[in-house]
Parts: structure tokens; C-alpha cells; sequence
């Protein structure tokens, strides 16, 4: 299957929200919806409740470590022979209303790939749609570019292990069709129902706010 650059990709077209100034997604908010989409609810509608956990403060001294330990090895954990690497690069696409910051970019002669690094022993669909984000916002990030954007890695920290994720039509499409469910709800200030998996509900911070589960 050939692997087209996301700039010849055709998106969906999302209209502006009466915001001011307007709303903007976050790529970590893509993760809360995937996780539960009543995260993303509450987050939006009552955006000061949410505690720092000990568990997010755990994940950010974890990122540290990793960048420190990346910036001593070479690329070979990518299959790479060289290039430059920039960390926790901000991005943006207004044409989503999605920003974030991803980990790292690898720039090579004819590429950027971006990296993920993620708390767990493998690699699940979520983590891919989260990268496919990060891959569109590189691609639009320098219309003048003639760099591809056509593939990314998730480092998995436990086993410190590079997966490559190709940047495929199917991953683009599944990145825009959950990024209008998200901003339908958003829009309409509607609850979605609870998640299936009711053991997420156990640990969730949020979990007072929902009268349906537990």
C-alpha cells in the first residue's frame, strides 16, 4: 500500500464554535474521549474541577527521564542512520482546531516523525490515532515544506521499545470522524453515556459528577 503525505489528504470541514476566543482541542483531549468521552465533557464544561493526580505528575517526571536518556543515544531504535531530533515541539492545525505538543520530531533529509512516548507495554489503537494527530499537524505545520510526513513511533517506555505506525488513509479517516463526534458534543453541551468498560469509572476523578455508574 502506497502511503500518501498527509498534506494531499482532503479533511472534513469543521465549522467555527461561538467561543471567544475559539474553542481548541488538545491531542490529550483526543486521549480522554477515546479513554471516556465524559472526560472530555466535564473537562469542557467545568474546566477548573480537575485535580493534579499523582499519577500525571508521575507521567511528566517519566517524560523528563526519557528525554534525557534520548538525547545520549543515537537513532538506530528507529532504524534511522541520522537526522536531528527536537523535543516537545508545540503544534497547531486551525483547520481541526487542534493543537498540542508532541514528544519529539526526528528530521531526516526528506522526512519528519514524529514520537510518542507512552506508560505501557504495547501499543493500542488509541495510541495511534493520538500520533496520526500529531502527524497531520507536522504536515500543515510549513505549507513551503518538501519534507513527507508519512510515519510515526511510539516509544513504549517499559520495555523501551520503538513501534513504527504508518500514517495509512484509514488511521487519517478514523482521526477526523472522532474529531467531529467530539465537537458535536461539544456543540450541543449533550452527556454522552458512560463507558462500557465500568472498571475505568473506579480511579476516575470525575466519577462524583456521574449519577449512572458505580
Amino acid at each position: 500500500m502506497n502511503h500518501i503525505p498527509l498534506d494531499q489528504y482532503d479533511l472534513i470541514d469543521i465549522p467555527d464554535l461561538p467561543h471567544d476566543p475559539p474553542f481548541m482541542l488538545r491531542v490529550t483531549d483526543l486521549k480522554q474521549y477515546l479513554y471516556c468521552p465524559r472526560i472530555l465533557y466535564y473537562q469542557t464544561l467545568l474546566p477548573k474541577v480537575r485535580p493534579t493526580t499523582f499519577k500525571m505528575e508521575e507521567g511528566q517526571r517519566q517524560h523528563e527521564r526519557i528525554i534525557k536518556n534520548e538525547q545520549r543515544r543515537t537513532l538506530r531504535l528507529y532504524g534511522l542512520p541520522n537526522g536531528e531530533r527536537f523535543f516537545n515541539v508545540p503544534l497547531y492545525a486551525p483547520a481541526l482546531h487542534l493543537s498540542g505538543e508532541v514528544d519529539m520530531v526526528i528530521q531526516t533529509e526528506t522526512e519528519l516523525i514524529p514520537v510518542d512516548y507512552k506508560n505501557s507495554k504495547r501499543v493500542n489503537p488509541n495510541h495511534r490515532l493520538q500520533l496520526m494527530a500529531y502527524g497531520y499537524m507536522l504536515a500543515h505545520a510549513d505549507p513551503k515544506s518538501d519534507l513527507t510526513v508519512k510515519r510515526g513511533f511510539i516509544y513504549l517506555i517499559p520495555t523501551r521499545k520503538a513501534v513504527e505506525v504508518k500514517f495509512t488513509p484509514s488511521l487519517q479517516k478514523r482521526l477526523e470522524n472522532t474529531i467531529q463526534l467530539m465537537y458535536n458534543m461539544v456543540q450541543k453541551q449533550q452527556m454522552p453515556p458512560p463507558t462500557n468498560q465500568i472498571a475505568k469509572c473506579v480511579d476516575c476523578e470525575f466519577r462524583r459528577f456521574c449519577n449512572d455508574v458505580l
